[in-house]
């Protein structure tokens, strides 16, 4: 299956928590896999460097032994969006520069190779770019982590609708328990499976490891 793009219907939906589950699941069918955090923002201070959190899971997900400046070429210390964090620095992103990193790391010839993207789907990157026309210019197919509370319907499909209109295909989507309080979960959940063109890979409940996501995934659509 090679590379695919992972996505979110927001910011703080669970995308880092969907790819780690995702990875394992992936490696549990023999699969060699790598995840890539092309950029991030909000990295801590370390003495090997600026380290980030979610690239550090997603490094530890991987079957593959990488590096973490290969996982997370571009890291930014501001703890904000990061076109202005990079404006601050000084710093222009390109998704070219995203695309260097990815051809990297396809090099290595993983049997996955699994990208998550910062923020939602049009991620600006400054300049009047965005990380969408990275996923666009390597033809990646995308998986949706769904949010699942107030509002994620709206989110979900016009997520949904700006996937198609860039060209590229959903793989699936994931419905992720954000707010365990969520009024009507399951007339939600069951208008997303009507509305959304593509298979719903899992349904994961609110959950305090990310060891414990891949038995809430079914991968099985993604290996085809």
């Amino acid at each position: 299956m090679a590379g695919f793009f992972v996505t979110g219907t927001d910011t703080e939906v669970g995308k880092t928590f969907i790819s780690q589950g995702l990875l394992r699941a992936l490696s549990s069918h023999g699969l060699n896999t790598v995840g890539f955090k092309p950029i991030a923002a909000g990295c801590e201070r370390t003495p090997e460097g600026l380290r980030n959190e979610d690239a550090l899971a997603l490094q530890a997900a991987s079957s593959m032994p990488v590096a973490y400046e290969e996982v997370n070429p571009i890291a930014l210390e501001p703890p904000i969006a990061p076109h202005v964090a990079a404006a601050e620095l000084d710093i222009v992103i390109t998704p070219e520069q995203v695309s260097e990193g990815y051809q990297h790391l396809l090099a290595k010839k993983p049997d996955a190779l699994l990208v998550e993207g910062a923020g939602g789907w049009r991620l600006p990157l400054g300049n009047g770019r965005y990380l969408s026309e990275f996923a666009q210019a390597e033809n990646l197919p995308v998986v949706l982590v769904v949010g699942m509370r107030l509002g994620c319907l709206n989110h979900a499909i016009l997520t949904a609708e700006a996937i198609a209109n860039d060209g590229l295909m959903l793989l699936g989507w994931v419905a992720n328990t954000v707010d365990e309080q969520m009024p009507y979960f399951e007339q939600n959940l069951a208008t997303l499976k009507a509305a959304l063109p593509a298979p719903c890979l899992g349904v994961v409940p609110k959950l305090n490891a990310a060891s414990e996501v891949e038995q809430h995934l079914d991968v099985s659509s993604l290996l085809v």
